[in-house]
């Protein structure tokens, strides 16, 4: 309808001048009639636009007299019937269905019965669209079987609904940490355990986003909640459950549960989704647009968590076995976290990211060595025990057998 707005004003303005965009009065009687000229295209080749009295200036009154033609509006909307292919394909892709895999294609809407809309139809899927029901009531029948189904009135069809967006949580460093990954069909539950990012930490902040990113600021925000209570314990050491739980009716319920003590919160979010899906295939085209940029600063956030969890352990190490590990091994170990935290303090991942793969082949290394020491001093202990029962008598012997035993 907005095409055929566009053009009958475009036309007048170019006849008389005056454009009847800026009328209020002129602008109700353009919309009624592109709406009565669509559905009259659909049935003949033609159609006339009389508007008489449409407006006046100085000169006396105005009247709108043209005709459209067929040709003319599909060529109007010609890319608004490329651009409605676009969903079709992303569908077919995220069903990980080919086109000759669907059975039938309903039309939705009054649009679909332009001649043009069909051919376009049957030109993508390789089949004559359905058209067993009348496009302008199938949404409201559908909704109504839904209703049937959800009240526990319509038994033998299974509708299955799926979430347009993918849920995540914010973890550390801004990632979205996904939960439910976007069609996936409902009713569901998912659920991951999580810890602490600091030490003596007691309470953590859930924050649910829903979007295509992997950064959870570039995703919609859903909600956020404060799980409290948390006994002070190392990073790490805590695990908190957190559950993704979404009904038939697409309301998603979050759960946190800190494993410990059994303390929970939730929050209960009705409108998992609140968007059109115009708004949800924006998302996805922007998350496809900007997934170069993106995975370079999700890269970026996890070399940096990486780095800050290799100087835990680092640090950890040295606290654990200060007193078995050598000078010289700890002055190399705090050198090399020294190293890491200066890369930090800069912008370059290759940097920071070959410091901490040094640092972490070190502890390894070190670690290695510290669970190796108490085997060869066990081994050498048996090994002593042995030799000083060599010279023995059978006796002797028995004694050996017994301590090995």
């Amino acid at each position: 309808d907005e095409a055929i707005i566009d053009w009958i004003a475009a036309e007048f303005k170019k006849d008389s001048g005056i454009d009847l965009k800026q009328d209020r009065q002129a602008l109700q009687r353009l919309k009624e009639a592109a709406e009565k000229a669509k559905i009259e295209l659909s049935s003949t080749l033609n159609t006339d636009i009389n508007l008489p009295f449409v407006t006046t200036d100085a000169s006396g009154p105005k009247h709108l007299n043209m005709t459209l033609t067929r040709a003319k509006l599909e060529n109007l909307v010609e890319g608004l019937i490329r651009r409605s292919i676009k969903p079709c394909e992303q569908a077919l892709k995220d069903a990980g269905l080919s086109k000759n895999e669907i059975e039938a294609v309903i039309l939705v809407g009054g649009m679909t019965r332009m001649p043009s809309v069909q051919e376009a139809v049957k030109n993508f899927f390789g089949k004559e669209p359905s058209r067993g029901v009348n496009p302008d009531e199938v949404v409201a029948m559908g909704a109504a079987i839904q209703a049937g189904v959800l009240g526990g009135d319509v038994k033998d069809i299974l509708l299955l609904d799926v979430t347009p967006l993918t849920l995540s949580v914010e973890t550390l460093g801004g990632v979205s940490t996904a939960m439910i990954e976007r069609n996936t069909t409902i009713p569901t539950k998912k659920s991951q355990v999580y810890s602490t990012a600091a030490d003596n930490q007691t309470q953590v902040e859930i924050h649910v986003v829903q979007g295509e990113r992997p950064m959870a600021g570039d995703n919609k925000s859903l909600g956020r909640f404060i799980l409290d209570g948390i006994p002070p314990a190392p990073r790490g050491v805590p695990q908190i459950e957190v559950i993704f739980n979404i009904d038939a009716n697409g309301i998603l319920e979050v759960t946190a549960q800190d494993k410990a003590t059994g303390r929970q919160q939730h929050i209960t979010i009705t409108a998992s989704s609140g968007l059109s899906e115009a708004e949800i295939q924006k998302m996805v085209t922007e998350a496809e647009k900007h997934r170069a940029e993106d995975s370079r600063r999700k890269e970026t956030a996890e070399i940096r968590n990486q780095a800050e969890s290799t100087v835990f352990s680092a640090e950890k190490l040295l606290r654990d076995f200060d007193e078995k590990l050598p000078e010289d091994a700890k002055k190399q170990t705090r050198e090399k976290i020294a190293a890491v935290r200066r890369a930090e303090e800069g912008d370059n991942e290759a940097e920071i990211k070959a410091a901490t793969e040094a640092l972490a082949q070190y502890i390894q290394t070190l670690g290695g060595q510290m669970y190796q020491q108490p085997a060869s001093e066990e081994s050498a202990a048996n090994a002593g025990s042995g030799q000083g029962n060599s010279g023995s008598d059978d006796e002797d012997v028995v004694d050996a057998e017994f301590t090995e035993a």
